[in-house]
């Protein structure tokens, strides 16, 4: 895959836009969220934009110059997510 392609579908490098109330709100609570120093669970039906939103926090956080990790815990066995 070439680099440029691989940056434009890394979900770290894509913003999510929208002008709906909804939306809006949900992006202001992404902001308020972000400043808080704990780990954040996104959960919701599958492409809703989760990562995109795990994308969203990571870089309104203190910790925006470190790596993002995105763990995609449907992938777990069901005992490993317990643990």
């Amino acid at each position: 895959m070439h680099d440029r392609t691989r940056a434009a579908a890394s979900p770290a490098l894509t913003e999510a836009i929208g002008q709906s109330d909804a939306f809006l709100a949900f992006q202001e609570a992404l902001s308020r969220v972000a400043r808080v120093d704990r780990p954040v669970l996104l959960a919701g039906e599958r492409g809703t934009g989760k990562e995109l939103a795990a994308a969203r926090l990571h870089y309104l956080s203190p910790r925006w110059q470190g790596p993002l990790v995105v763990l995609d815990c449907a992938a777990l066995a069901p005992t490993l997510a317990e643990a």
